[in-house]
C-alpha cells in the first residue's frame, strides 16, 4: 500500500522550532518530488515548499529563509525544519509525493500533522 505519513507536529512558542517529517512506505521517495502545503482554519490550502528528485527546492514567499525542506532517500523520508515559527503558520501540515515540483498532480497525500504556534 502506498502511504505517506507526517509527524512531528506541536504546540510551539513563536520563535520557537519544529521539525516535521513525511514518511514513505510501499514506494521509494527517491523518484518523487516531495510538496509539503498547509491548511488554516477557514483557509484554502497553500503549498508551502517542494523538493524534486534531484534535491533541488522551492518556497512559498512566507517562510523563505524560516522553513528548510531536505530529504533523506536511505531513510525514504523528507523533512521540514520550521524556524522562527509565526502565529500565521499555525495549519494543518500535509505531504505529497508528485512527478515533479512543478506539475500539479499529486500521487498521494498524508493524513496530515498538526502545528499550533501560540503564546
Amino acid at each position: 500500500q502506498v502511504q505517506l505519513v507526517e509527524s512531528g507536529g506541536g504546540l510551539v512558542q513563536p520563535g520557537g522550532s519544529l521539525r516535521l517529517s513525511c514518511a514513505a512506505s510501499g514506494f521509494e521517495l527517491d523518484n518523487y518530488a516531495i510538496g509539503w502545503s498547509r491548511q488554516a482554519p477557514g483557509k484554502e490550502r497553500e503549498g508551502v515548499s517542494c523538493i524534486d528528485s534531484d534535491g533541488s527546492t522551492t518556497y512559498a514567499d512566507s517562510v523563505k529563509g524560516r522553513f528548510t525542506v531536505s530529504r533523506d532517500n536511505a531513510k525514504n523520508r523528507v523533512y521540514l525544519q520550521l524556524n522562527n515559527l509565526k502565529p500565521e503558520d499555525t495549519a494543518v501540515y500535509y505531504c505529497s509525493a508528485k512527478a515533479l515540483c512543478i506539475v500539479n498532480i499529486v500521487i498521494t497525500w498524508g493524513q496530515g500533522t498538526q502545528v499550533n504556534v501560540s503564546s
